[in-house]
């Protein structure tokens, strides 16, 4: 027997039951949402509190009639072109699991509205136990970092192959971006791992069932990720090292031709200072004196330009 309840009119909470399994989601949560949660499951108040702050750090709670779970997963903003960390806050007891997230999870959303829509979702995912369908909603979320992490790594190697090519100042900036990327969704994912082992090796009352495969699995792709993601930071602080190189050296590079430039014109500046002053020079009453004192000056500038050469200073 199933039931599917629509979401209620002053609530952001929507329900589906399934057999003995009950799917409590609560989308963008606000106080009269938690309200009704404390009022008819009996929760701590403080982790209702919780549900409602985004900056709360992942962990795992029990209490003697339901686990209270914070789980942060990655989300990549276009606009900002930084991965930021969605919360998602999860309650499950013997028959019953409650989510509360701001919505950003398309995954999670999609999920809960395929149960909704088909009978044959909600028979696949909820009709085994509560502690089964935590493992399908995690499995989903932690799938979904996948899409995020070959969009990260992909913009890492596309700078990698315009280092070489574009102008440093551009490629900086974009090194500066894809490590303030990589250390964001590295914060999103260190507390992870621990949390998930948990759920692997103890035996908690209200995941009776034998998951620690499923939980196992889901705790080995999260630790790809984080391996990934510290490989590929120390492939960004590499980029960061190279074009800190490239840019020095490019530097140097202007400023020894600069160098070289004003030697070769310093004995036209004198010449040309001292023939400026007000007194009795060489040639200073000829017709000649303007070619000569410039071919003079071409000759010294030539003569220094092909020193330079032979000893390799240009």
């Amino acid at each position: 027997m199933s039931a599917v309840d629509k979401k209620d009119e002053k609530l952001n909470i929507e329900t589906i039951k399934w057999g003995k399994i009950t799917w409590i989601n609560v989308e963008k949560p606000t106080s009269s949402d938690m309200e009704y949660l404390a009022k008819n499951y009996l929760f701590n108040l403080f982790d209702l509190e919780d549900c409602l702050s985004r900056i709360e750090r992942p962990k795992i709670d029990e209490y003697e009639n339901y686990l209270f779970l914070v789980l942060h997963f990655p989300v990549f903003k276009q606009e900002s072109r930084v991965t930021t960390s969605s919360q998602v806050s999860i309650f499950i007891g013997e028959d019953f699991l409650v989510t509360v997230h701001t919505g950003d999870l398309k995954t999670l959303a999609k999920l809960f509205d395929d149960c909704q829509l088909n009978e044959r979702a909600r028979e696949e995912h909820m009709a085994r136990s509560s502690g089964y369908l935590l493992y399908r909603i995690l499995d989903r979320l932690v799938d979904y970092c996948f899409p995020i992490l070959n969009r990260v790594i992909a913009n890492i190697e596309a700078a990698e192959d315009r280092l070489f090519s574009e102008p440093a100042r551009d490629t900086v900036q974009e090194i500066s971006v894809l490590r303030r990327d990589v250390m964001s969704y590295r914060r999103i994912i260190r507390h992870q791992p621990a949390i998930l082992k948990s759920l692997e090796v103890r035996e908690y009352p209200f995941l009776r069932e034998d998951l620690d495969v499923y939980f196992g699995d889901i705790g080995d792709h999260i630790g790809t990720i984080s391996e990934t993601l510290e490989e590929y930071k120390e492939v960004v602080e590499g980029l960061n090292a190279t074009s800190d190189s490239l840019f020095s050296h490019r530097t140097n590079e202007v400023m020894k031709m600069l160098t070289v430039l004003g030697t070769i014109l310093l004995p036209l500046l004198v010449i040309s200072g001292i023939y400026g002053m007000n007194v009795s020079l060489p040639f200073g009453d000829s017709s000649f004196a303007f070619p000569l004192i410039i071919l003079f000056t071409l000759c010294i500038s030539g003569g220094m330009l092909a020193y330079f050469r032979n000893r390799r200073w240009i």
